[in-house]
């Protein structure tokens, strides 16, 4: 059986969707302290989901043979929430985030790795609409592609 080399590319923007995990995780414990009812119930899930997120990416990191990052103790909010529209800016903020850390995975060259980065972007850019973000052709950049019209 043949087996395909790791590469240390594919290792440190996995630790780079696994750091983004984690201060999600953090920056929604802000956003649900701000909300209620369904919006708080939708922040929980999302809080979930990124738990999800965190221990699959745990995995992988753990089976290429590295060590998974750790946790930060604490996280430098983008901005002041203290609000209930502050908090929603946050948690489309927070799935931004997530969607550009899944975008850097979809460059790397393992074909399988390469795919699990293409389907993880789909939740968090689909969440961050859900928040308010704007819908953007290329989820995840933070730019138009060289050669892109921009004047349309």
């Amino acid at each position: 059986m043949a087996t395909t080399a790791v590469s240390t590319d594919e290792i440190t923007v996995l630790q780079g969707a696994l750091a983004a995990e984690y201060a999600a995780i953090y920056g929604y414990g802000v956003v649900g302290a701000y909300l209620s009812g369904h919006e708080q119930g939708a922040a929980m899930s999302d809080w979930r989901a990124h738990h999800d997120a965190r221990d699959t990416l745990t995995g992988m990191i753990g089976a290429l043979g590295a060590t998974p990052v750790a946790a930060s103790a604490a996280y430098n909010l983008p901005f002041t929430v203290d609000s209930v529209a502050s908090a929603r800016r946050l948690a489309a903020s927070i799935e931004q985030g997530i969607t550009r850390a899944y975008l850097g995975i979809v460059a790397v060259g393992n074909a399988k790795v390469r795919t699990f980065g293409a389907l993880a972007m789909q939740g968090p850019a689909n969440r961050a609409i859900a928040w308010g973000a704007s819908p953007t052709a290329f989820p995840g950049m933070t730019s138009a592609p060289a050669g892109a019209a921009t004047d349309r």
